[in-house]
This record gives structure tokens, sequence and C-alpha cells, in this order.
């Protein structure tokens, strides 16, 4: 089978759960003997065009590849520069000849995409993967208008309010736009029954969404400390600093540990890239007013989450947005720590409440500091919830979830029988 996968970057330039995700199944369906090319979508923050061809090598691979799409129309979730991206992705998908096309965003390429991929191959499958909610929300995806108010559109009758410079009838017609050209996806998949759910309120039929859960490459467990006593507990925070990832609610609850005089420490792993003057200002100051017992660590890579995560005993994901299936949870489960989480969304069904982690309350620095600080006091809790820790599902057992979804239709296609 030959499978041609999307993604809206590469790992290597911007290492996302999304990115990460996408490139270690198309790894996977050729471990499994299948044929993959993984195309990455990048603009001008990453790389410069290369004249003459959309197409630049991300490595001496010949199967990941990097398409770049700097024409982007956000709002709409719409490819600006038709001239030059049909006729080089025409060319890519004739020369290619996939079975099946596997999508994981439309960021950057453009919701075009699917109705172009049907137009050249009209017997292919299309399935896509949906992360998170840039469809519906145009406001990043994230279904907030602030970190206090979730979005009016999840409502009954519910319009989007939150760009101000949206007219009632532009989010209306983005919507119309963006569910016609969703039109040609044959199957959807979602990593969570939350994301799943609100698709199916948005619109999109139920019968076209099944759930997939996303999987991990199969590591050694990073040594832990679930048979210590140590008086001082360690926390840690893996991702980027953002202000829908809770980060700021995370500092404000290490400062009511530290006025409370509560033996811990913070290790906050992450940086901030493209967030506004102020956001990182704000940031500064409260690391600030948290040291010595907050570390700000900075950016890492994937590879180098089993050293960082060794001297942590729980990993806190405080987002403040209706996350899908966090990377990091994973990723803390692999080593078998417990994670604090805030309790909506995708991260409410990956962490049980008192069985394998903890939850808080959503933008709740006092919520989070009283967990944490009950985390700190009770090594008998850290080991019953550390013990109990559920692993991920391997990615290549996810992959042959995948291709036995997509050998459906392959089937379909090859036998006159079926």
């Amino acid at each position: 089978m030959k499978v041609l996968v999307f993604a809206h970057n590469h790992p290597d330039l911007h290492p996302g759960g999304t990115e990460t995700v996408a490139l270690e199944l198309s790894r996977a369906y050729r471990n499994a003997g299948h044929q993959s090319l993984f195309v990455g979508a990048t603009n001008q923050l990453h790389r410069e065009p290369h004249p003459g061809t959309s197409f630049q090598a991300i490595s001496d691979s010949g199967d990941e590849l990097l398409m770049w799409a700097g024409h982007f129309d956000r709002f709409n979730m719409s490819q600006v520069d038709l001239r030059a991206f049909v006729p080089d992705m025409t060319a890519l998908l004739e020369s290619y000849r996939p079975d099946v096309v596997h999508i994981h965003h439309l960021l950057l390429f453009g919701v075009e995409l699917p109705v172009l991929i049907r137009r050249v191959l009209p017997d292919v499958r299309i399935v896509m993967t949906l992360h998170d909610y840039y469809a519906i929300c145009a406001n990043d995806g994230v279904l907030m208008q602030s970190p206090d108010e979730p979005c009016a559109a999840l409502g009954a009758g519910g319009l989007c309010r939150c760009l101000e410079s949206a007219k009632p009838n532009d989010m209306r017609l983005r919507e119309r736009f963006i569910k016609t050209h969703l039109g040609a996806v044959d199957t959807f998949v979602a990593p969570s029954a939350f994301l799943r759910d609100v698709y199916i309120r948005w619109g999109l039929p139920a019968a076209k969404i099944m759930i997939i859960r996303n999987g991990r490459p199969e590591v050694d467990p990073a040594p832990g400390r679930a048979d210590s006593d140590a008086s001082k507990r360690v926390f840690g925070y893996f991702g980027n600093l953002t202000p829908w990832k809770g980060i700021e609610v995370l500092l404000k609850a290490a400062k009511i540990l530290r006025d409370r005089e509560v033996d811990f420490e913070l290790r906050v792993h992450g940086g901030s890239p493209f967030q506004s003057a102020e956001f990182v200002e704000r940031l500064d100051g409260l690391f600030e007013a948290t040291a010595p017992q907050v570390v700000r660590l900075g950016p890492y890579k994937p590879q180098d989450v089993p050293d960082l995560i060794e001297p942590v005993d729980w990993v806190v994901v405080p987002s403040v947005w209706w996350e899908n299936a966090p990377l990091v949870i994973a990723e803390a489960q692999q080593h078998n720590r417990p994670a604090i989480v805030t309790g909506v969304g995708g991260m409410a069904e990956a962490v049980q409440d008192g069985i394998d982690g903890l939850h808080v309350r959503r933008n709740d620095p006092v919520s989070l500091a009283a967990v944490m600080k009950a985390a700190a006091d009770d090594p008998k809790l850290y080991r019953k919830l550390a013990g109990n820790t559920r692993k991920p599902p391997p990615v290549s057992a996810v992959a042959k979830q995948y291709l036995d979804l997509f050998g459906e239709r392959h089937r379909d296609a090859s036998d006159p029988a079926a």
C-alpha cells in the first residue's frame, strides 16, 4: 500500500504534538512494509521559498519532504497562492499516486487540499485525523474567548465572538466554506471521545468519525523515585510556554506554595516562541517571583525527555483550553509518572482522577496549589498513582489500526467481488 501523509510542519522545525504523531505514524507505516511519503508544510518562519518548486528536502531521506506554503489565509484556512500550489501539488499526487492520503492538518496547505486530491485521484481514500479544533475555531483553534471564558460557539445556537474584526456573517461563511471542502474526506479519526463529540455537535456526520488513540514509540522508562519518601517532591512542566497551556496558572500556584513554605521544586521545560512581548514580560516576572523553587530550563527536543523526566516525580499539565490528546501526558505515562492535569477535554480522558493522576479546576491557581501540596505531602499517594499509570499504545499498534482502516477501501477498489 502507498500512503501519502500530510502535516502542517515537521518536528525538526516545530516539535509540536501533531507533527510528531504524524511523522511517527508515517515511519511506522514503512516499518510495517508499506510505502509512505511524509510531506510537512512550512513557511517563511522556518524556510525561504526556492524558485521553481514548492518542495524542499528536510534531510537525506527520500521519504520526507517539505512544501513551502507561505501564502495562507488563517481565518478561512485557505490557500491563497493556488496558482503555484495547485500545479505543484497535482504533480506530486500524479507522480506518487498513493492508495491512501492521510491528512493530519490543513494549516498552510489549505482546506482546499482534500478537494484537490479528490479531483486528481478520484478513487483514492482520504483519511483525516482531527488533532484540534482549528476547523471550528478561528481563534487559534482553542475554543476559548479568553482563559476565563469558553467560546460562545460551544453553546446551543452559539456564534463565535472571539474575533472583534469578524462579523457574524464572516463566521457563517467561514463555517460553510470549511465544511464544504471537508466533504471530500472519506473518514475522520479523533484521538479522544471529547474531540469527536465536539465535531459532531459542529455538524460532521457521526458515522464518519471513529476514535483511534495516539501511540508512542516504545522506550525504557526512566528511573523514578516511586519508592522514595524524600520530603521534597519535584514537579515538571514540559511544552511550549503559551497562555493556553496554563503556564501562568502554574507559576501563580508555585508562588502560593513558595509563600506557604512548602518544600518543593518545579522544573519548567520549554520555550515561548512567537508570543507577545506583554506575555513574555509577565512570565519573566512570575519566574523571578518564584525562584529558586522554580527552575527555568528552556526548550528541549523530544529525544531529551527521558533524561529530563528522570528527576521529576509529578508532571503538571495545567492547560486552560480543551486539549485533545496532549503528547506530554503520554510521555509521562511512558515513564510511570503520575500527571496533575486540568480536568477538562481529552486531558480528563487520559488521566483518571485519583487512580493514575489528579485533576484540578481549569484556570484556578489556588486549586492547583492545593493539589500540588497534597501531592507533595503524601508519598503513599505518589506510589499508588505511579504504580497505576497506563502506558499509551505502541505507535506500531496504532499504525496497524490505521492500516486496517486504509485497507478497507484498498480492498474494495482492488476486489471486484467486494
